[in-house]
């Protein structure tokens, strides 16, 4: 009998969040990011459950090919573009868009005898300092793009850094959107802004965010970059993992839990041992009361997370046993909360999880 630990991942909750990013942005065509393993929920999974995406994106060339040989025909974006001369070989062979965002992938492409064109998203700093051309450069890299027959279309595209918290004291929306005209202009091309953030607030900026390609990441998957939680946005987990109870102890005042013994019982507690841990990708600084359900029942971690068990509080939880279902994060458990906890992101544990972590597909709120 395999561990109880497992992933479920909910491919209709996947459908549902792709469907949510369109109603948000309806004049938009949609790249899907799959980045990751899709923010660790399986390329494969997740190419079905984004069949009605207009794209993918992501920064693997290993996984591009994959999706290629997956049946994967409409476009694919690479996000950090081309590594050396022989990534953009393999682009032009597969019909790959690519970012560019350095001098020196210019000078790779123009460099270059390939069979047909690829197409680009020409990228622009507008602030976050992490990859493009500034504003003042961007015209000058467009045009000598334009002037190269290796290039077919050029979209334009920037990244945003706090699209979650659109009155942001230092860098708002707002702000890089205007430093995006201007160094845009008048150049033609199809314009790519948004990331989650973006999509998820561009009802409240529609005239100012209204572009030709949205780029959603977390939402699909169920989480939020920050802010609101994922269920006032409509949005439903794509994953829970889950286990069960394997041991039960019964302390009493003075008794300690787990490595360090750092946790102390004030009184007599009912503990539950769960199979989880660090080596699964659950966070190992997840602190004491981190959220849990047992049973459907919310209860709190108890003491440090072991790599492969962690302990939770069943003292007021009548019925638990051994075997009783637990909810790590996921149907029931918003992951955000989970990470709020243990101090991170819903981006991290869901990048996190271990291979050896069983996965199963079932719909949400039905338990394979």
């Amino acid at each position: 009998m395999p561990r109880p630990l497992t992933a479920i991942i909910h491919l209709d909750a996947l459908r549902h969040n792709l469907a949510r990013a369109r109603a948000c942005a309806p004049r938009s065509k949609v790249w899907a990011v799959v980045k990751a393993d899709a923010y660790g929920h399986g390329l494969e999974r997740a190419m079905r459950a984004f069949a009605d995406a207009d794209g993918l994106a992501l920064i693997e060339f290993d996984k591009a090919q994959r999706l290629r040989a997956l049946g994967w025909t409409k476009p694919i974006l690479l996000l950090e573009g081309i590594f050396d001369a022989a990534d953009l070989a393999l682009a032009a062979e597969l019909g790959l868009n690519i970012a560019v965002h350095t001098e020196e992938q210019i000078a790779l492409i123009a460099q270059a005898r390939l069979a047909g064109p690829v197409d680009v998203h020409l990228k622009m700093n507008t602030g976050m300092n992490r990859l493009g051309f500034t504003p003042a450069a961007f015209g000058a890299a467009h045009a000598r793009l334009r002037a190269l027959p290796q290039v077919g279309e050029i979209a334009l595209m920037t990244h945003f850094a706090n699209a979650d918290e659109l009155g942001h004291p230092r860098l708002p929306v707002r702000e890089q959107m205007a430093h995006f005209a201007a160094g845009a202009g008048a150049i033609a091309g199809p314009r790519s802004v948004c990331n989650s953030g973006g999509v998820l607030q561009h009802e409240q900026l529609a005239s100012l965010l209204d572009g030709d390609w949205v780029r959603p990441g977390i939402m699909l998957y169920g989480g939020t970059p920050g802010g609101r939680s994922a269920a006032e946005f409509g949005l439903l987990p794509a994953m829970t993992l889950a286990s069960a109870i394997i041991g039960i102890q019964h302390i009493v005042a003075g008794d300690t839990v787990g490595y360090g013994s750092r946790f102390v019982a004030e009184g007599p507690m009912t503990i539950g041992v769960v199979a989880c841990g660090y080596a699964d990708g659950y966070p190992r600084h997840a602190p004491h009361g981190t959220p849990v359900l047992v049973d459907g029942v919310a209860t709190g971690l108890v003491g440090r997370v072991s790599m492969d068990m962690l302990a939770v509080d069943l003292s007021a939880i009548a019925g638990a046993r051994v075997g009783s279902r637990v909810v790590l994060w996921g149907d029931g458990l918003p992951i955000d909360t989970v990470a709020e906890a243990a101090g991170t992101i819903g981006y991290e544990l869901m990048c996190a999880l271990a291979a050896r972590v069983r996965m199963v597909e079932a719909d949400l709120h039905t338990h394979g």
